[in-house]
């Protein structure tokens, strides 16, 4: 599965001088959940500029670097073979620093990310994935391009110190949420913050030990993992079988409000959704309705609302990723 290409590509010493032209900062840390799934501690060679919890940066990487294998195959244009990739990323949080004290993003001097390789498109004739089979080659101490601008719309605006936050994600989507729940308990934060995120498998919730912690220290902190493809949700003769968890579902059974202990109503609750379109039921304009209702139209049906007034309680924030 190696990449080709239609000329040449940068020989080694090229490639270093293009690394020291487009790069900026070190990988200064790098864990790994499982595979295909890790936690990044970037640290720019430049003072980090001011952000908020929840927004987002972009990362880049040249196309002459390598690509980890299995991944799908790569024709790079002769165009690109001297260019970089960019794509951008929720910036995370550590949650816990090095002291196992409470740290928020604007506590540490790095950047932090949570990312899945993605080895192959999801569509059968779609584009090869062309930044994480080159991120998941770098360890400690390699070099990478983070962009000097940190943006987004999915910001803690509005959120007033006694509401309740309903923070939902899927997979690495949880990532904005870890920064926005350090920085509300950080700032004593008085409400309950509830992180509520699925993924197919235990073993894809990197944050779970570091969240647990946090539940023993804060009592208004709580995080819920659900899965879908563990022996429980998928085999029926399983003596702890619940079939598969889908927020959706959790949600309108009344039972996600069962497990966070509150009441989750559009008086008092912010919702923020985040990662899979699918489970944000996001309709670009023109789009047919979705085959199933995502969390925007079940949450509407019960009083939120999703528009372009400032944010107060009872309103819906969404990220979708690809």
């Amino acid at each position: 599965m190696a990449s080709s290409v239609e000329e040449s590509p940068p020989d080694a010493e090229e490639q270093q001088q293009l690394r020291n032209r487009h790069y900026n900062a070190q990988i200064i840390r790098r864990v790994d959940a499982h595979e295909n799934l890790a936690i990044f501690r970037v640290r720019p060679d430049a003072p980090i500029p001011s952000f908020q919890a929840g927004q987002y940066v972009a990362l880049g990487l040249g196309y002459w670097e390598s690509r980890i294998q299995p991944s799908q195959a790569e024709t790079v244009p002769a165009k690109k073979l001297r260019k970089l990739v960019r794509r951008a990323y929720s910036i995370s949080c550590p949650m816990l620093d090095d002291k196992n004290q409470l740290a928020a993003c604007d506590d540490v001097d790095y950047l932090e990310f949570y990312i899945t390789l993605v080895r192959e498109a999801g569509e059968p004739d779609g584009k090869p994935p062309a930044l994480t089979p080159r991120l998941f080659q770098l360890g400690e101490g390699d070099r990478l391009r983070v962009e000097s601008n940190i943006v987004g719309r999915y910001v803690l605006e509005g959120v007033q110190p006694d509401d309740t936050l309903l923070l939902i994600a899927t997979g690495t989507g949880e990532a904005p949420h870890n920064a926005m729940a350090a920085r509300l308990l950080r700032d004593g934060h008085r409400g309950p913050i509830l992180m509520a995120t699925t993924g197919r498998y235990i073993g894809d919730f990197a944050y779970r030990e570091i969240h647990q912690e946090l539940m023993r220290r804060y009592s208004n902190f709580r995080s819920l993992n659900f899965t879908t493809r563990e022996p429980q949700n998928v085999d029926p003769e399983h003596p702890q079988y619940v079939g598969k968890q889908y927020i959706q579902e959790l949600f309108q059974s009344g039972h996600l409000a069962e497990l966070c202990g509150t009441d989750l109503s559009p008086k008092n609750t912010h919702v923020f959704l985040c990662g899979n379109p699918a489970m944000i039921g996001y309709m670009p304009p023109g789009a047919p309705p979705p085959k199933s209702p995502g969390m925007l139209q079940i949450l509407q049906q019960v009083g939120f609302v999703h528009n372009d007034e400032p944010p107060t309680a009872g309103h819906i924030r969404f990220e979708k990723y690809w």
